[in-house]
């Protein structure tokens, strides 16, 4: 088995993609045609539009120096070079964390180098990403493999530089290599790189993450709290012959095992260099059995499941690949991670769009629905009556056009209400929002900038961060309290609607702030486990503090951020499903009343208004018809799912939060 699988399985990921998209666009349209679109529903669709677009799959690469992590990326997506392509030489060869994409709105292959000195400044990484001047570009020609080699190698280079300056950047000296002459030391003369290759898996949405070791996870606070929880995938390495090393489980105590209890990342691990183990003399059965207990033992050791470690040999596969000898590429054990890709990462990203966007527009069209299979009985059993009565029928129409009236000002009424549930809701929204406004966190940071200034010694720096982190903590709360009275509200006028309509029941969605509560608590345990590690100096401490908190205040704006976001969100979504679904019924009681006055007004024989009506019911039948279709699009399942394959990851993974809905 090769990357070929891995290929299809992602094709079929983005064109089932492609038809998500293609139908949602297509509902947009009926909406609008019959006249019961809104706005609400509109951003709604809008939003999951946006969603489809723009995902993608990230598989993040962690592990000391030399386990192997750049050979292992050579071996899965540069086999078909005949060489290496990224240095992986023994020794520390990636030294910044490099991530490679597919940049769909450049013409051309780069690499984009950001210099190490960027660190002095207090900018995330995030927003250094959106500032091109700051980078330095190197063009890559994938039609010249020595051309790549070269531009590749870049990405490895140190330069020497005083132990001092070193220090002011973030590094812990005992980290670092001497350069040869007294008080100087290497570093690396890059801080972040950007590879956009034009690979087919790239293409289709798939990026790498390639870490260095402990000292650069230690150093680039960035990569931990932001960059690893995004990725849907983290592929830890180790060696087999050494097995799990102190360094190595600092780096998955400390940075990794969190990862798949809040987000959605899965981690794996991959004992690499089982080729170390192989014995010619000793025979296969001896080898496997050794690689056998190696597994069972690391699985123990980290925490995790047996079958997600993988044995393997990332050199013997490259070798393999390159000389085309499938014996060898078997015995590499190479396939079982590729399977692991092919069969779980991406199944678990469908699950998640399911869960994200699917389920959302699937109950919105529903509502459609039912609402016309509702109107068409009515015009059924209208013309069935219309039919019996063999005299003239306009009193009949009369009687009935009354009732459709006496219908659809129930169903005004209910709307009206409905509007006025949404402007009490709207004014919880407020009260949601305002327990995290941005002026309450910009009052914070000042505090806290305050007295790191004013702080001259360690407890000093650690009170002004637990301060900082308590009062986030006591807005959260509030916001949880406000959530509780919104939730409440909700649910009754939800009941209510059930309680109407028993025969469309819908689920009250719910506001959960504990996630958030969670996400913030990782934060805090980050900025203690920063202080409690950091054994230099005080006025080196006071350095990498002050630039530790810059990144985490980022995390903590972008986590304020989207919580406010989330809040004003839900509070305009939470009575849409209602709203559409009366909305529905009103405007299709408007055309069906002026249906049954024109007829009413014809001087046609009872035989031409039974004709009439059973256009109008034909219409009806049409609508629905694409209704339908719409419908047995949207619930075709996932192309994993299709083949019977999924492997379930973490249950975690599969619970979808109401502010986490589209």
């Amino acid at each position: 088995m090769s990357m070929e699988r891995l290929g299809q399985q992602v094709d079929a990921y983005v064109g089932w993609k492609r038809e998500l998209m293609r139908e949602i666009t297509r509902y947009r349209s009926w909406l609008a045609n019959n006249r019961l679109s809104s706005e609400a529903v509109e951003a709604k669709l809008e939003r999951a539009l946006r969603l489809l677009r723009t995902d993608h799959i990230t598989l993040a690469f962690i592990g000391e120096f030399s386990r192997g992590k750049t050979e292992l990326i050579n071996s899965l997506f540069f086999s078909g070079y005949g060489q290496r392509m990224l240095p992986s030489q023994a020794g520390r060869t990636t030294m910044c964390p490099t991530e490679l994409l597919f940049d769909p709105r450049s013409e051309r292959s780069y690499i984009r180098l950001l210099p190490i000195e960027t660190r002095v400044s207090d900018a995330s990484m995030a927003q250094f990403k959106r500032i091109p001047r700051h980078w330095v570009n190197i063009p890559l020609d994938p039609s010249d493999p020595d051309n790549m080699v070269q531009a590749f190698a870049q990405v490895a280079k140190t330069k020497p530089m005083a132990v001092e300056q070193a220090i002011q950047l973030g590094f812990h000296p005992d980290m670092l290599e001497s350069a040869g002459k007294p008080g100087q030391v290497l570093v690396p003369a890059w801080r972040h790189a950007i590879v956009n290759f034009d690979h087919p898996l790239l293409r289709q949405g798939l990026r790498i993450l390639d870490t260095p070791g402990l000292n650069a996870l230690g150093s680039e606070p960035e990569l931990t709290l932001s960059m690893l929880p995004a990725a849907q995938a983290i592929i830890f390495l180790l060696a087999a012959d050494t097995g799990v090393t102190a360094s190595d489980m600092a780096i998955w105590q400390q940075h990794i095992r969190q990862l798949d209890e809040d987000t959605q990342t899965s981690l794996f691990a991959v004992l690499n260099k089982i080729d170390v183990l192989w014995d010619d003399l000793a025979g296969e059965a001896f080898v496997q059995n050794a690689i056998q207990q190696v597994q069972a033992t690391t699985a123990q050791q980290l925490g995790i499941a047996p079958e997600d470690v993988l044995p393997l040999s990332a050199k013997q596969a490259l070798l393999a690949k390159v000389r085309r000898d499938p014996a060898l590429l078997e015995r590499s054990q190479m396939a079982t991670l590729e399977h692991l890709l092919c069969e779980r990462i991406v199944a678990q990203k469908e699950r998640l769009l399911e869960e994200q966007v699917v389920r959302q527009v699937l109950n919105l069209l529903q509502n459609s629905q039912h609402v016309l299979n509702l109107r068409l009985e009515k015009v059924r059993e209208q013309r069935n009556l219309l039919d019996n009565q063999r005299q003239d029928n306009g009193q009949l129409l009369f009687e009935l056009t009354a009732r459709t009236k006496d219908d659809h000002s129930l169903h005004h009424k209910r709307l009206l209400g409905l509007k006025t549930n949404q402007r009490l809701l709207k004014r919880q929204g407020d009260l949601l929002r305002a327990a995290v406004r941005s002026e309450r966190l910009e009052n914070h940071l000042r505090k806290v900038r305050r007295n790191l200034t004013g702080s001259w010694t360690t407890l000093g720096i650690n009170q002004a961060i637990l301060h900082f982190f308590r009062s986030v903590e006591a807005d959260l709360h509030t916001l949880e309290h406000e959530a509780e009275m919104a939730n409440k509200m909700v649910a009754a006028i939800y009941r209510r609607h059930n309680e109407e309509n028993p025969l469309h029941g819908i689920d009250a969605p719910q506001f959960d702030v504990r996630r958030y509560l969670r996400e913030l608590k990782h934060l805090q345990a980050k900025a203690d486990q920063f202080r409690l590690h950091v054994k230099t100096l005080l006025t080196e401490q006071r350095t990498l503090t002050r630039r530790f908190f810059a990144t985490l205040v980022q995390e903590v704006m972008g986590l304020h951020q989207r919580l406010r976001l989330a809040a004003g969100q839900w509070a305009n979504d939470a009575l849409m499903p209602l709203m559409q679904h009366t909305l529905e019924h009103k405007q299709l009681l408007e055309a069906h009343m002026l249906q049954l006055k024109s007829l009413a007004q014809d001087t046609q024989q009872a035989q031409k208004r039974s004709q009439l009506l059973a256009r109008y019911a034909s219409d009806l039948e049409q609508q629905l018809t694409q209704a339908n279709e719409m419908l047995r699009v949207l619930r075709r399942p996932a192309p994993i799912q299709r083949q019977g394959k999924v492997v379930s990851l973490h249950p975690a993974a599969w619970q979808a939060t109401a502010v986490d809905q589209v």
